[in-house]
């Protein structure tokens, strides 16, 4: 019986590392959709985040299962609890990037974001797409220097979602309302995303170390 609930254990940590795969094809497919206004790449984003969701609701069921009928405590209680909250925000990372997506398709044929933002926020996406390939590693291998890359690369994501913010409020920032507000919105979807996964190499470090307060560095 144990080795049946070590088994279903090991499952959630599989089906984890499956949507964090998909998480990060999803914002990296995003990332070059919105670069190059592809409204059908974008549209693949929006549809393939149905499988996201497909998976997040069978770990989850699986997981309050797990709860309900083997009560375990200690470290596998950790274990489960763990990963019902990191579904959770592994979800929310392929909304974000089905968000963007969304944005250029609302936009298309034209790109979303005014040239003088699109450098700086090449970065960003570029960062975005960092940071979920931190976590899918991370959470493949509780290696916790993935999770200090996370943590590290959304502080430089934070600093270019500020300068987006003092970009649209200047003086000199002449775009139109839409474009205003689609450059907001996609800071905020990127900022987002990258929180997100924070979460999760938060999580992971307290699976691993026992402590909720993680030991990874923002500098």
């Amino acid at each position: 019986m144990r080795e049946l609930f070590q088994a279903d254990l090991k499952s959630l940590g599989d089906q984890l590392s499956e949507i964090a795969s998909l998480v990060r094809a999803a914002i990296d497919q995003a990332r070059t959709s919105l670069e190059t206004a592809d409204v059908e790449l974008a549209e693949q984003v929006i549809t393939n985040d149905a499988r996201i969701d497909y998976l997040q609701n069978a770990l989850d069921e699986k997981a309050i299962e797990l709860l309900a009928l083997q009560g375990p405590v200690a470290s596998d209680l950790r274990t489960v609890v763990a990963a019902l909250r990191m579904s959770s925000s592994l979800e929310r990372m392929g909304d974000l990037a089905r968000h963007i997506a969304q944005l250029v398709r609302l936009r298309y044929p034209e790109l979303v974001l005014p040239e003088s933002r699109r450098e700086r926020f090449a970065q960003m996406a570029e960062a975005a797409v960092q940071v979920a390939t931190e976590v899918e590693q991370l959470l493949l291998t509780h290696d916790l220097d993935h999770a200090s890359q996370v943590v590290k690369i959304n502080t430089q994501i934070n600093e270019v979602h500020a300068e987006n913010f003092k970009a649209v409020a200047a003086e000199d920032w002449d775009a139109s309302a839409p474009t205003t507000v689609d450059v907001t919105l996609a800071s905020r979807y990127l900022e987002r995303f990258a929180d997100h996964g924070v979460s999760v190499a938060r999580k992971v470090t307290y699976l691993v170390t026992g402590e909720w307060e993680p030991h990874v560095q923002s500098a």
